[in-house]
C-alpha cells in the first residue's frame, strides 16, 4: 500500500489528512481557527494562528501514523486571504484579511475607474471584487505603517495561504498557479504577474512569490513532514476539481463549505463568461499546458449556519439546524439572502446586504432555520443556470462535496430547486484528497487519463417537486434578492 498526505488550510478550519493508493482515508486531524471581526465588513485570521494549527494537525496525525511512510504532500487552502510577512523575520506584519473581507470596496472604485487598466483587467478573468487579493495588498500598503516600512528595506512578502505555509516550512516564497489566478494581477494568457497592474499601484516586484505549476516540486525536505517531498500545491475549488477527478472538459463539481462554488473544466480553452462568472486556472502539471475553469462563488453558505449558531443563538450546534428545519413543511413564505459580504456570481453587487423577506406573526425561528438551508441551494441554483448559459449545456447530475452535503434537507431541495440528480461522494475530505493526489500524481509521473474516473458514490438525490411549486419558489427568491440589492 502507498499513502500520501495533505495539508488542508481552510477559512474556519485546518486539516491534515492521509490517504492510500486505494482513496481510502487513513487518518485525519482537525482544528477550527477564530474568525476576527475588527470591525464591520472587515473579516481577518492571525496568520500565526494558522501556522499554529498546522503544525499541531501534522503532530496529532503523526501520533497515530508514521509520516515515513508518505510518498508525498500536497497543500490546499482558502484562496484570495492576503497575509503580508517580513523576510528577515518570517513574522506576520498584519493580521491576514480573509476573502470575504470588504473593506476595500472604494479601492475597487478606484480600479474600476482606472480605464488604462481595463484590458489588463480583463486578462485576468476576474471581475473587480473585494473578494480577490489585489486591492487587500493595496489597502495593506497604504494603511499599515509596518508594511510600508518593510517595503522600503525590500523586507516584505505578499502572499495567499500556500505562499504563507510553504514559506514557514521551507523559507522560499512561492505559490501555484491556481493561487496566483485569483489575485487580480495574474494575466491568465502569458501566466505571469501583471506588471501594469503592479506598477499602476506601487506593489514592490520582489514582494511577490515565484508561480509554479501547481503539480512541481514545491518543498524537498523539512523536519516537520519526515523529509517527505510537497509536490502539489491548488487552490481549495480546485484541489476539489482534482480530486472530482474532473480531468475532461465539461466536468463539473460543486462544493458546499463556508461559501459555496461550482467549477467546469475548460480544458486548455479560457472561457469569457457573458453571465458573472469568472475564469480561473484548474491546474497546471509541469512541462504543461495550463487546464482552465469556469467558476461560480457565492460567499455565504456554510458560514451562514455558523452565523445562525454564533451571532443569533438560535441553535447550539450547526448540525442543528437541520432539525429545526424539519419542524415545519416548509419555508412559510421566508426567503433569506445571506449577503453579508455582498452578493458574488452572479451578480457582483457589493451594496447587497444580507435580507430576511416574507415573515409574518406566524413566523417561528424553524421557518427560519429553513430559509437559511434554503439560500444556499438557491444561490447554486443561480450558478447552475450561468453555467448552462455560458457552456450552452443542461446539466442532468451534480457532483457534490463539503460538510453541507451532510444536510439532507439541503441536497434534496438542491435536487428539488435545480432539477438535476445530487451525487455526493464516498470520500467527505475530498479537497484535502484531491491535493494529496496531485501530489501522488507528480511524485510517480501518473497520466490522468490513467486514472480511472470512477467515483464511489455516497448519496443520491432525485428531483421530486411540481413545476409550478419550483416556479414560484424561484420567483420569490429573486423577488427576495431584488430586496437585497435595495436594501437601502
Amino acid at each position: 500500500m502507498e499513502y500520501f498526505g495533505a495539508i488542508d488550510q481552510g477559512t474556519t478550519s485546518t486539516r491534515f489528512a492521509i490517504f492510500d493508493n486505494e482513496e481510502n482515508q487513513v487518518a485525519i486531524h482537525q482544528i477550527e481557527i477564530e474568525q476576527i471581526y475588527p470591525a464591520p465588513n472587515y473579516v481577518e485570521h492571525n496568520p500565526d494562528e494558522i501556522w499554529e494549527s498546522v503544525n499541531t494537525c501534522i503532530s496529532e496525525v503523526a501520533k497515530k501514523f508514521d509520516l515515513n511512510k508518505l510518498s508525498s504532500i500536497g497543500i490546499t487552502n482558502q484562496r484570495e486571504t492576503t497575509v503580508a510577512w517580513s523576510k528577515s523575520t518570517g513574522k506576520p506584519l498584519y493580521n491576514a484579511i480573509v476573502w470575504q473581507d470588504t473593506r476595500t470596496q472604494d479601492i475597487c472604485d478606484e480600479i474600476i475607474n482606472t480605464k488604462s487598466l481595463k484590458d489588463e483587467i480583463l486578462h485576468t478573468g476576474l471581475p473587480v471584487a473585494t473578494y480577490f487579493s489585489l486591492t487587500k495588498i493595496i489597502w495593506l500598503l497604504r494603511n499599515v505603517k509596518k508594511i510600508q516600512d518593510a517595503a522600503q528595506k525590500n523586507d516584505l512578502c505578499f502572499g495567499t495561504v500556500d505562499s504563507w505555509l510553504l514559506y514557514k516550512l521551507s523559507g522560499k516564497h512561492v505559490t501555484d498557479i491556481t493561487n496566483a489566478s485569483r489575485t487580480l494581477m495574474f494575466n491568465l494568457h502569458t501566466s505571469d504577474w501583471s506588471m501594469p497592474i503592479i506598477e499602476k499601484f506601487n506593489i514592490p516586484f520582489t514582494s511577490l512569490p515565484n508561480v509554479q505549476p501547481s503539480l512541481s516540486l514545491f518543498v524537498e525536505n523539512t523536519e516537520l513532514l519526515k523529509n517527505v517531498p510537497i509536490t502539489a500545491v491548488l487552490g481549495d475549488q480546485q484541489a476539489s476539481l482534482f480530486g472530482h477527478k474532473a480531468y475532461q472538459v465539461g466536468d463539473s463539481k460543486n462544493t458546499y463549505g463556508t461559501g459555496c462554488f461550482l467549477l467546469s473544466n475548460t480544458g486548455t480553452d479560457i472561457v469569457q463568461s457573458q453571465n458573472g462568472l469568472i475564469s480561473t486556472v484548474a491546474y497546471q502539471i509541469e512541462n504543461e499546458e495550463p487546464v482552465y475553469a469556469l467558476e461560480g462563488s457565492v460567499a455565504i453558505a456554510g458560514s451562514s449556519v455558523q452565523w445562525l449558531r454564533d451571532n443569533i443563538g438560535l441553535i447550539d450546534k450547526s448540525s442543528d439546524i437541520e432539525n429545526l428545519a424539519l419542524l415545519v413543511k416548509d419555508n412559510g413564505g421566508v426567503y433569506f439572502v445571506p449577503a453579508f459580504s455582498g452578493l458574488f456570481s452572479p451578480h457582483w453587487d457589493p451594496s447587497a446586504r444580507g435580507t430576511i423577506a416574507g415573515m409574518t406573526r406566524h413566523t417561528n425561528k424553524s421557518h427560519i432555520a429553513r430559509s437559511v438551508i434554503e439560500s444556499v441551494a438557491y444561490q447554486a441554483d443561480e450558478l447552475l443556470k450561468a453555467f448552462e448559459l455560458d457552456l450552452g449545456v443542461k446539466l442532468s447530475t451534480l457532483s457534490v462535496d463539503g460538510g453541507m452535503t451532510a444536510n439532507n434537507l439541503l441536497m434534496q431541495f438542491q435536487a428539488d430547486i435545480s432539477n438535476l440528480q445530487i451525487q455526493s461522494q464516498k470520500i467527505q475530505e475530498i479537497t484535502a484528497f484531491g491535493a494529496g493526489l496531485a501530489s501522488y500524481v507528480y511524485i510517480n509521473n501518473i497520466r490522468l487519463d490513467t486514472i480511472s474516473a470512477n467515483q464511489s458514490r455516497e448519496q443520491t438525490w432525485s428531483p421530486n417537486m411540481n413545476d409550478n411549486i419550483r416556479f414560484d419558489y424561484l420567483n420569490n427568491w429573486n423577488k427576495a434578492i431584488g430586496k437585497a440589492k435595495n436594501w437601502m
